[in-house]
């Protein structure tokens, strides 16, 4: 026994020195040129089927025009039918083959399916579902006068992407397609006066984490996380008089602020996103 211990404290100490001189270095080669592919990675979407929820204005808008711009052919979705023909002309002049709009509500179980549904009618598959749509709002909990006032926030921005997504599964599957989910750093950030709100993307956040685990390898998932950007929800306006009651509740637990927010417009942020929508989701 007391031969084996000798031995193996003069060979283990060579042992590790050669793995690390000799084979270490090429496992971090390995590793690096893995993780420059997957940075460069883009993936042709030219003629793929994106159906993008809330495109009639915002983020959504400004998606549908990156990916008309590389030949995606389009299936959008919001309530405004006069903002979604605005934006549907400007994809197809921006390049897009083929755009549909299919007007309605996510926060309807019906009309979800109904947006699958007319997609799949119409293009014959599912590429990517974008779980875009969503709304705001601002007020301090305990001043809702009737609290069911704060479950259309849950109904549209949680279960509006996750009642979509359910009848996409099956088409997204075949498709080896990919789901791309825009939750908010307030998912995150605990912001006094929009606590439904950051649940809302909080819950998103969660229910998507796991919908990776359980849809891989077959389907990807990409969550992605705005600050604040500027869309018909946010004006500048309504950004300082939001920030002011933010500062108010941020000073009570003497925290240092002051109502200064970074402010994007949609279009400021397309590029950063259509890198991350093109690239391999994780």
């Amino acid at each position: 026994m007391d031969i084996l211990h000798t031995s193996l404290d003069v060979l283990l100490p060579l042992v590790s020195i050669i793995f690390f001189f000799f084979f270490y270095p090429f496992y971090v080669l390995i590793k690096l040129v893995m993780f420059l592919y997957k940075q460069f990675l883009f993936e042709n979407v030219a003629g793929k089927v994106v159906l993008i929820t809330g495109a009639s204005s915002g983020i959504g808008e400004h998606l549908a025009y990156e990916y008309a711009k590389k030949g995606a052919y389009l299936a959008l979705v919001a309530r405004r039918e006069d903002r979604l023909d605005i934006v549907a002309e400007t994809s197809r002049q921006l390049g897009s083959g083929d755009v549909i709009i299919i007007p309605g509500d996510v926060a309807e179980v019906e009309d979800c399916k109904e947006f699958i549904d007319e997609t799949i009618r119409h293009f014959g598959k599912l590429d990517h579902l974008i779980n875009n749509a969503g709304v705001t709002q601002t007020v301090v909990f305990e001043d809702y006068i009737h609290i069911q006032a704060a479950n259309p926030i849950m109904d549209i921005n949680f279960w509006g992407s996750t009642y979509i997504t359910y009848f996409a599964i099956p088409h997204l599957r075949k498709s080896k397609g990919k789901v791309i989910v825009i939750s908010s750093g307030a998912a995150n950030i605990a912001l006094p006066v929009a606590s439904v709100y950051s649940a809302s993307k909080a819950a998103l956040l969660r229910f998507f984490e796991t919908l990776r685990i359980e849809l891989n390898p077959d389907i990807k998932i990409t969550i992605v996380f705005p600050g604040v950007v500027a869309t018909d929800m946010t004006t500048p306006r309504c950004i300082e008089h939001v920030s002011n009651k933010m500062c108010t509740f941020l000073y009570r637990i003497n925290i240092n602020t002051n109502s200064n927010y970074m402010y994007f417009r949609a279009l400021d942020l397309k590029n950063s996103m259509v890198q991350i929508l093109s690239s391999r989701s994780q």
